[in-house]
């Protein structure tokens, strides 16, 4: 084994450690002290190079489940894969930018501390929270928890919802074999699409509403909301009745298959146990809302860190209350958690340069039509995190309006008459949620989705494979919004 390890090891780490190598001196080798003056902004500074251990990270978590799938499973690889792609950035901006390249690293990791602190109260909590009871997992059934999921979504968070409805959705469709196509649909709808309504549905929301959105402008979006989530349950629902067709099929050619389409539940009736966990999501939810809107801090947003500690404080009180074997029959363990962790640590650190450059040189992307940003803000959040991807896009769009990106500066949006900025930030918000669906990283939930499913048993596809069964599904959809509301 120790030996399987090493083999593995020298051909997936080496090069990556050769790569983070071959960047620092690059970087070091083309440093120009005669640059850009230092008022020029950092992300118009920056050479494209700097891109490079974004694209490897992107690269190794889209081919090493495949290549190395054995080694790839634990979560100190994932580590040491994000670590190695990390060390060039981390090195190279201090280093030709001084306090200005370590501000940007610190300023993403501060974001990336804030979503794993909610990310992770909100999976510590969820998982105190046992949905029991065991409805036979029909089309009709599966369609109807996701749709619930839709609206529950916006309530306490795709990662909440997602969390909840995860493990009893795998657990009602325990007795089919075919079953990986439901977790993608909770991705595509839960873990995504559906928090589209409120700054608590989703992270990108959440920035706007600390940048000056109206808490209830998100509900305007509920058109589109409605399209996308209804035309997704359409289809899951068109899609699980062939595939349980095909499973009866195969049960009538071979009697002796798992699968029983008759096959009745003991007990079907859902109950809820572990309600003091529903409390503290409640908590968790006035905590957001307090934090956004400055109450109990004379109105101006709370300091970094006090956030960060009351969810800490509702995770410890969390798993202090609730009992043991809630955690156990909901198969609680820390992996999915830790796995997206140890990715989003590397991710956040290695996208520093494609944010800042993307900041400062937007206005040379071409954008200036609502379809130009939906697209534009959407793609880039499938392969980066959507929180600071819809940041950046929203301070594209109000540069380019001439307001600067400081403070409540999306409050602009719904002062300054005939600044066109409304409907831009309309489109931004939809492609950054909706989006997100595209790939595995591009929202938190979707990994930890994957995850649990997989510890259940459930072969989800690899990141490629993923991406373009989502594509297929989801593209068209995208199409159809962009017609019916950013032509």
């Amino acid at each position: 084994m120790k030996r399987s390890l090493v083999s593995l090891f020298v051909p997936v780490c080496v090069p990556l450690l050769g790569l983070a190598a071959v960047v620092f001196l690059c970087g070091a080798a083309t440093y120009e002290p005669g640059g850009p003056p230092i008022e020029t902004p950092l992300g118009k500074r920056l050479p494209f190079f700097f891109l490079i251990p974004f694209v490897a990270l992107l690269a190794a978590i889209a081919c090493l489940p495949a290549v190395a799938g054995h080694w790839w499973e634990a979560n100190v690889n994932k580590a040491k894969v994000a670590a190695l792609a990390a060390f060039p950035i981390a090195c190279l901006l201090p280093f030709h930018f001084g306090w200005e390249g370590c501000d940007a690293i610190l300023e993403n990791l501060a974001e990336y501390v804030s979503l794993m602190a909610l990310l992770s109260v909100l999976f510590i909590v969820c998982g105190g929270v046992v949905v029991e009871g065991t409805p036979r997992g029909t089309p009709l059934v599966n369609a109807t928890i996701l749709a619930i999921g839709a609206v529950l979504a916006n309530v306490i968070g795709t990662t909440g919802a997602s969390m909840i409805l995860i493990r009893p959705l795998l657990r009602a469709n325990s007795h089919r074999r075919r079953v990986a196509h439901v977790p993608i649909f909770l991705i595509f709808i839960v873990a995504n699409c559906g928090g589209l309504l409120t700054p608590l549905g989703d992270p990108p929301l959440f920035l706007g509403y600390l940048a000056g959105v109206p808490f209830g402008w998100t509900l305007k979006l509920f058109p589109a909301w409605l399209v996308v989530n209804g035309a997704l349950l359409a289809i899951f629902y068109v899609v699980d009745r062939l595939f349980v067709a095909r499973e009866r099929a195969d049960n009538a050619a071979n009697p002796s298959a798992t699968f029983d389409a008759g096959r009745q539940t003991p007990d079907a009736r859902l109950r809820v146990r572990g309600l003091a966990n529903i409390v503290l999501l409640l908590i968790i939810v006035a905590i957001v809302f307090c934090g956004g809107r400055g109450l109990f801090n004379g109105g101006e947003q709370w300091a970094f860190g006090v956030q960060e500690v009351l969810f800490l404080i509702l995770a410890v009180i969390s798993l202090r209350m609730t009992p043991r074997e809630l955690r156990v029959q909901n198969h609680f363990t820390y992996q999915p958690i830790v796995e997206v962790a140890v990715l989003f640590a590397g991710i956040f650190v290695t996208m520093t340069p494609a944010l800042a450059m993307l900041n400062a040189r937007g206005s040379t992307l071409g954008l200036a039509e609502p379809w130009h940003y939906f697209w534009a803000a959407g793609l880039f959040s499938s392969i980066l995190d959507n929180a600071p991807t819809y940041l950046a896009f929203t301070a594209t769009a109000a540069g380019a309006q001439g307001i600067p990106a400081q403070g409540h500066y999306l409050a602009h949006a719904f002062e300054i008459p005939g600044a066109g900025l409304e409907p831009v930030l309309a489109a931004i918000s939809c492609g950054c949620v909706f989006m997100g669906a595209l790939t595995y990283i591009g929202n938190g939930p979707n990994f930890m989705v994957r995850a649990i499913a997989q510890e259940s048993n459930v072969q989800m596809p690899g990141f490629v494979t993923f991406t373009a069964y989502a594509a297929t599904v989801l593209v068209p959809l995208f199409v159809l919004v962009t017609l019916l509301f950013f032509r």
